[in-house]
């Protein structure tokens, strides 16, 4: 067995303080009584001996906190640390361990005796001497629980370990106490060495021990550290505990990992586990927060199946889900379900996930009554309910209400917090209100309200939408220093600025700067980069940035390609265009109708029409329909009428209804031309086509009353 000294010199107490002091404070100083004490077979003190007649009697009426020393002259006040360590040896030798145990107990609810280590080490020895081990191992936790309140968990651990050298081994137990103690002081990677250290000396971990580290890494986010303990679980078939389930489950799916969360659930009924209706309400929430509502319902329906009854949080939660799919409407039906039933009603937060439903699509007036509806049953809105309909106002532009909704708020005497604010601003900025929107964000500062990284994105988007990239930049500025958090969608904001208005060494900076802070850049910030270099027609930097995409993991969209294209085009490159495009169709992405007429357009200009038509014939129907109205159109305005003329028959070969604007510019451009003959055809082909149509709906009327 390892030495004390050589424990001390290992990473777990590697702490200065802590080794100085367990190198002064060794296991026989503590234990030995201060000389001139006397051992406890010789004769105590008159104050010693009195209380341990106390406390013998007390044991002796089988009571194991000795209350009666409140109601006698003794001033325990007045007691030593060394006489109370003599109280335990007497106590120990004479009255038994539970006597011992009794005094330790009510001793320590004092602070004078509460972090004195010695008092504890005396205990377990007494303890160890009299056989009874269990117990003395329950002072070790004590010791550990203690300690641990102040700071003092390493010197109390090291003791733990010392004493196992003197032979009072670690239990399951004490580890476990030591492993919930070291998360609650905040101590995770501690708790691992621990863990580690308590198993090479032999201490069998069970469900307890994993199950401590598994919610410590859970209660602090590190889901995939927690991950990795619950896989332990589950290879040695521990089944948690139900608190234990509904927190896995729900930190999981706050961090997007709802698969995992299904899969640990069914995996610990595998092992006989039985999910109660909180457990089944957690993965249903996080599968609606996922925007999963359909497998949320099939939970739902297994829930059902094992019979539980869903309760008003469950609906709550399918409602919210439904609601933000933009499923209004079946949410209303569940709501009302909900509204009939006799043993739930909803509650403040049923009414407010229906308000925001309707909120997100405008339908103020139903979620006003919504609002009625709520107080009449004598729920009371909360500053949630409030800023959800404020929100909803302020972006349908009726300012006059959400005004009036704030100051219902403060009637009723709930205070407007930072969100509700930015729902204001936002909707007032959005509509160019910036002096009214300034003056509420002032108001909402005078108020001792901080603004948020949520108020701080609406400032800089609006400025920057507005042009004002220097005030941008400002804001984004004002937020390092204040240590908001700062996301890659802010520098999306600045950087689409920026490469609107053609400062791309800016736009560079800025890209560069969010690698530098961590962030990952999405797809909008490749696309605002290759479409900020197009415009400067440097395709090598904007291809730079597209071969850049995949590399981070974004996939280019139909825009990033468009512009590309646009740039090939622009620089008479169409053989390269032409390759891009078929690649974006390749993809199953659909170009939008300026790359498609662009591509086509270019071809024409060059008389090339085959080309041009093999670009649009690999379009859907009605794609191509639109394109080739609008292609004739442009062809029309450019005066480009023989080509016009062609492609103007291809469309009239799939759609004999030529679109009344592409017939007028058509013929208009032809007579302005002295086309006279082009005009004829056409408008030959669509007389006969219409006649085809009129028969052909007449043959259909007779067939009907036949």
């Amino acid at each position: 067995m390892l030495s004390f000294t050589s424990i001390t010199s290992k990473t777990l107490f590697s702490s200065p303080s802590i080794l100085t002091t367990l190198k002064h404070l060794s296991y026989h100083a503590l234990i030995s009584p201060p000389s001139p004490s006397p051992q406890p077979s010789s004769q105590p003190q008159p104050l010693v001996k009195q209380l341990c007649s106390i406390i013998t009697q007390s044991q002796f009426e089988r009571t194991h906190k000795p209350n009666s020393t409140q109601n006698s002259d003794i001033d325990l006040n007045s007691l030593t640390h060394d006489q109370a360590i003599n109280v335990v040896a007497t106590l120990a030798h004479e009255a038994g361990s539970m006597a011992a145990l009794g005094f330790l107990n009510w001793s320590t609810g004092y602070s004078k005796f509460r972090h004195f280590m010695r008092i504890y080490i005396v205990s377990a020895s007494c303890l160890i001497g009299n056989g009874n081990l269990e117990r003395a191992r329950d002072v070790m936790e004590m010791m550990v629980r203690n300690f641990g309140e102040i700071g003092r968990l390493k010197e109390a651990v090291g003791m733990v370990i010392e004493m196992g050298n003197q032979g009072l081994d670690p239990s399951t137990s004490v580890l476990n106490c030591v492993l919930r103690t070291a998360w609650e002081s905040g101590l995770g990677e501690y708790a691992e060495k621990v863990f580690d250290e308590m198993s090479e000396r032999g201490v069998g971990a069970d469900c307890g021990s994993f199950r401590a580290m598994v919610v410590g890494y859970c209660r602090l986010g590190l889901v995939a550290e927690a991950d990795r303990w619950m896989s332990g679980m589950v290879e040695r078939k521990f089944v948690v505990d139900h608190a234990t389930c509904t927190l896995v489950i729900s930190k999981f799916c706050e961090k997007g990992l709802v698969s995992r969360a299904i899969w640990f659930l069914y995996r610990m009924m595998e092992m006989g586990f039985q999910p109660n209706v909180i457990n089944f309400t957690s993965l249903v929430n996080g599968l609606c927060k996922r925007g999963s509502v359909k497998q949320a319902f099939e939970m739902l329906e297994e829930m059902v199946r094992r019979g539980w009854k869903p309760n008003v949080y469950t609906h709550t939660a399918m409602i919210d889900g439904l609601c933000k799919k933009g499923w209004t409407e079946k949410a209303f039906r569940l709501f009302l379900k909900l509204v009939r039933s006799e043993n739930y009603k909803p509650n403040v937060w049923t009414y407010t996930s229906m308000i925001s439903g309707y909120c997100r699509e405008a339908k103020l007036n139903r979620a006003e009554m919504l609002l009625s509806r709520m107080k009449e049953q004598g729920l009371v809105p909360n500053v949630n309910t409030y800023t959800t309909l404020i929100d909803g106002h302020s972006k349908a532009g009726s300012f006059e209400r959400a005004y009036e909704l704030l100051d219902m708020m403060e009637t009723e005497g709930l205070t407007p917090n930072i969100c509700t604010y930015n729902s204001l601003i936002d909707g007032l900025l959005k509509r160019c209100r910036v002096e009214e929107g300034c003056e509420l964000l002032r108001e909402a500062i005078s108020r001792g309200l901080r603004p948020d990284k949520v108020t701080y994105t609406i400032l800089l988007s609006a400025s920057c939408k507005q042009g004002g990239t220097k005030e941008g930049l400002v804001y984004l500025c004002q937020m390092i220093k204040l240590g908001r958090q700062i996301d890659i969608h802010l520098y999306n904001s600045l950087i689409a600025a920026f490469c609107k208005r053609k400062e791309m060494k800016e736009s560079e900076r800025l890209f560069e700067e969010s690698l530098s802070l961590g962030l990952v850049p999405t797809k909008e910030t490749f696309t605002s980069m290759i479409c900020g270099y197009c415009r400067e027609r440097n395709l090598s930097a904007a291809f730079r940035y597209f071969h850049l995409m995949s590399k981070h993991g974004c996939q280019p969209d139909s825009i990033a390609y468009g512009a590309l294209i646009s740039g090939l085009c622009k620089d008479s490159k169409l053989d390269e265009a032409h390759q891009l495009y078929d690649t974006l169709i390749d993809k199953g992405l659909s170009p939008c109708e300026v790359t498609r007429l662009t591509l086509a357009y270019e071809y024409c200009k060059r008389e090339d029409t085959p080309s041009a038509m093999m670009v649009l014939e690999r379009l859907e129907k009605k794609l191509w329909i639109r394109t080739v109205n609008t292609l004739v159109r442009k062809l029309c305005s450019e005066g480009k009428v023989g080509v016009a003329y062609l492609f103007f028959n291809k469309l009239l070969d799939r759609d004999p209804n030529a679109d009344r604007v592409t017939l007028a510019g058509f013929l208009t451009v032809c007579y302005e031309n002295d086309k006279y003959t082009l005009a004829a055809d056409v408008s030959e082909r669509i007389q006969k086509g219409s006649g085809r149509i009129i028969r052909l709906l007449a043959q259909q009327s007779q067939a009907v009353c036949a």
